[in-house]
């Protein structure tokens, strides 16, 4: 286990908000002792005795309630150093020391191939390991480059390019539920599931984040990654073991069925809106475009929606939807799979029954079928749910990664190849919006998104009813 961790971008809102409570929760849980050291760097010109007082007070705001002697040690262990994290001398002097170290880069990604050059030129101590967070690379290219740069630094084993979706307990359990239940397996297909919605609405706005978001918008910032990853474990083909090898190859195979978008399927198959001014709950929340920070000539988009197929014989039929939205009226944020309807039905006129939904909530965690059964009248259908919650993981997701990271399990890291084979999906989707061949729609902030379009004979797309179904956040009845 490696224990020394060197944070680039120490004093950013990641390392505030996620990094350092993870950090005090993996001291709290025995698994970090008194030889764990961590290092701060980034270009305020602070001092070690600063930083730690800073470390204390971001603790104490976003710790958790975490034993006082766990915060503390992890405040105690912390030192500083000012840097330019693409200066090689800067780097060498930061990473100096006893041992193999782990290196997050909490940096914007554009810095990425700049930090990765500069620190293969200091010189990474053997068995050191680097995580970064997406999206990795900008485009396919620019993920071919920085997987290439990478490959001159580290073996591949090496490299955490991390994502926290894969660490959260219902996303894994969307494996568990799989493959350790005899009665999902077998109808784990596209003879039974007609549909899979894959969604992170938000109700947040923009909070801050235009130095970030008004350069990648809605379908970088979460579907490429995120959402693609929630697609990969729900159709994966069952892997040998969880092992890093078994576990990322399946991921593969499920990104190279994905049957690449023609010009007419992005028209067809894809949304882009943003957000006007309206209101959510008790507060007024201005247009994107004049939020502090925006550009309205880049044209970014807080909505995004895309519609998937699989060409494979588990999933050939199926429809995967992806869609991420910021500004909306409220938060849903679920894996829903949805099962095709029964062939007959012996009831006679007593309604159609609810179809059969499996939602995985992802924030809150926890996991719903819905139903149908008979109701207080014989032979009359009415809805039925079942919900079960989980229980609070013992560590964040963040804490997970570290973990992994220290430990040396890339298992539920992002492999090279399938940085690429992601943005090999949505390549097409990327280049068509750019040429505006999809239309910028628009929505009010506190609203359902941009409203339903026609499509077919008249009638609306299936995704256009996604928010209008029953099931409230979070996947409870």
């Amino acid at each position: 286990m490696i224990n020394r961790l060197v944070i680039f971008g120490a004093t950013g809102d990641l390392s505030a908000r996620y990094l350092l409570p993870a950090l005090v929760a993996l001291r709290a849980e025995g698994h970090l002792g008194d030889r764990f050291q961590l290092t701060g760097a980034s270009r305020e010109d602070w001092d070690s005795e600063r930083y730690r007082a800073w470390v204390t007070e971001q603790i104490d705001r976003h710790g958790g309630h975490h034993p006082a002697d766990a915060k503390a040690a992890i405040a105690g262990t912390a030192r500083y150093q000012r840097a330019d994290v693409t200066d090689p001398a800067d780097l060498a002097s930061v990473i100096a020391g006893e041992g193999p170290v782990a290196v997050y880069l909490a940096l914007p990604p554009a810095l990425f191939p700049r930090v990765v050059t500069a620190l293969h030129q200091a010189g990474l101590p053997a068995g050191s390991r680097i995580v970064l967070e997406k999206p990795f690379g900008e485009d396919l290219a620019g993920a071919q480059q920085l997987n290439q740069l990478l490959a001159d630094l580290l073996p591949e084993q090496a490299v955490f390019r991390v994502d926290h979706f894969l660490a959260m307990t219902t996303v894994q359990n969307v494996l568990g539920s799989r493959l350790a239940n005899r009665v999902l397996e077998p109808i784990w297909n596209s003879t039974h599931i007609a549909e899979v919605d894959i969604v992170w609405d938000e109700t947040l706005a923009l909070e801050g984040r235009a130095g970030y978001y008004d350069t990648v918008g809605a379908l970088k910032d979460m579907v490429q990654n995120h959402l693609l990853q929630l697609l990969c474990l729900v159709a994966m083909e069952p892997p040998l073991t969880l092992g890093e090898r078994d576990l990322r190859d399946r991921k593969v195979d499920v990104l190279r069925s994905v049957r690449l978008l023609t010009e007419d399927d992005v028209v067809r198959r894809t949304r882009r809106a943003r957000y006007l001014a309206g209101r959510i709950a008790d507060h007024d929340v201005p247009a994107y475009v004049d939020e502090e920070g925006v550009n309205p000539q880049r044209r970014i988009e807080t909505y995004a929606e895309v519609e998937l197929e699989l060409d494979s014989w588990r999933w050939s039929g199926t429809t995967f939807r992806l869609r991420s939205g910021k500004a909306l009226r409220a938060d849903r944020k679920e894996v829903a799979v949805r099962f095709r309807s029964v062939p007959h039905l012996p009831f006679g006129h007593s309604g159609e029954p609810r179809p059969n939904v499996l939602r995985f909530g992802l924030e809150p965690e926890g996991l719903t079928l819905d139903l149908t059964g008979i109701g207080a009248h014989t032979n009359t259908l009415a809805p039925l749910s079942l919900t079960a919650r989980m229980e609070p993981p013992h560590l964040p997701a963040y804490g997970r990664l570290l973990l992994d990271v220290l430990t040396g399990d890339p298992a539920m890291s992002i492999r090279g190849d399938e940085a690429e084979e992601a943005w090999r999906v949505l390549t097409p989707v990327l280049s068509a919006w750019e040429r505006d061949l999809v239309p910028l729609e628009e929505y009010p902030a506190g609203s359902d998104g941009p409203p339903p379009r026609p499509y077919g004979s008249g009638q609306q797309r299936r995704g256009d009813l996604l928010h209008a179904e029953a099931a409230p956040p979070g996947g409870a009845p």
